[in-house]
């Protein structure tokens, strides 16, 4: 596994270059109401505009345009509950190359009905059962000499996602913020770790913040603890995106380094905040990817300064999920 010297900002930089023309430079948004809510600034970067709904698709480009052209074309692998899942399945089909996606069973029916329509090969299995995703992708990469793009602990995935940082570092400097929390979706740590690489070359006063639902909040313990630890289950959880069960080998020592520590919501501050994206930024979120919101309106005295940035990172949600959500906002 290659450690963190493996990454650094050329490399951010180098994937931007490859994205350019390819990944949407998202905006970052505000909100009089949401400011109020807070008590202070709120600026949102709504990766759920990105291309498949998720941050994911800035990874999952970045890895499969680095492989060598005649690596790239036997096809690429990827598991995933869905958001790495379509980001691959797009840069596949992009690049014009064969790819397969492990899922689990109980992912959400958009999300393995998106992956299948980008033209991905979808496999099932049980997120609970004797068989983990990594064993079956190994299987699989063998039989079918497939390059595996792993989610989060791949230095090109998280390079990719660094980019998202880059255009966060610049926007927050439009917008006059040179000190501000940058809270961060955090399943595995790839957008945490990229964005924070990102903002400790072009934004040191910017810091990034994992941010967990309530029972899976691997991260923010293993900050506290000063090494990995696991969660005791591995699903039934809300937020599916960011239900993993570590940080990565990769990803921890980048976050540990350089974030500050991580915030835990609960699914109902979750399911708020996606209600407020939608009330007053118009934009629909997923609820793995609303809990950086969450943290923001309903975390304040846990979080300093004047401003706040926050990244909502996916919006690929199931319609009853966001039906809940919709009775909340004309509650």
């Amino acid at each position: 596994m290659a450690g963190e010297h493996a990454l650094n900002i050329t490399m951010i930089e180098a994937a931007a270059q490859r994205l350019s023309g390819h990944a949407r430079r998202t905006p970052l948004l505000s909100s009089p109401f949401l400011d109020e809510i807070a008590g202070r600034r709120v600026l949102v970067k709504p990766e759920c505009l990105q291309h498949t709904g998720s941050f994911k698709y800035r990874g999952g480009y970045a890895a499969i345009s680095a492989l060598a052209p005649d690596v790239r074309a036997r096809g690429v692998l990827a598991y995933s509950s869905g958001n790495h899942a379509q980001g691959v399945a797009l840069a596949a089909r992009q690049h014009g190359i064969p790819a397969v996606i492990i899922m689990p069973e109980d992912a959400p029916a958009l999300k393995i009905a998106n992956t299948r329509a980008l033209g991905a090969e979808v496999v099932l299995y049980d997120r609970a059962g004797a068989q983990t995703r990594e064993a079956l992708g190994g299987e699989l990469t063998q039989t079918r000499d497939l390059t595996l793009i792993r989610p989060y602990d791949e230095p090109q995935v998280i390079a990719g996602q660094g980019t998202c940082g880059l255009e966060i570092a610049s926007q927050a400097r439009d917008a006059g913020v040179e000190t501000a929390d940058v809270l961060v979706c955090c399943g595995g740590g790839g957008l945490t770790s990229g964005i924070a690489l990102a903002l400790e070359a072009h934004a040191p006063g910017l810091r990034a913040r994992p941010v967990e639902p309530e029972g899976f909040d691997d991260t923010a313990r293993s900050l506290v603890a000063g090494q990995i630890l696991r969660n005791d289950r591995l699903s039934g959880g809300l937020c599916d995106a960011i239900l993993t069960p570590a940080p990565g080998d990769l990803t921890f020592p980048i976050m540990q380094r350089l974030c500050g520590p991580g915030l835990v919501v609960t699914d109902t501050q979750a399911l708020d905040a996606m209600a407020q994206a939608f009330l007053r930024l118009k934009l629909v979120a997923e609820p793995g990817g609303a809990v950086a919101l969450a943290a923001a309106l309903y975390h304040a005295d846990q979080i300093d300064g004047d401003a706040v940035i926050c990244v909502i990172s996916g919006g690929n949600v199931d319609a009853d999920v966001f039906a809940r959500v919709s009775r909340l906002g004309n509650a």
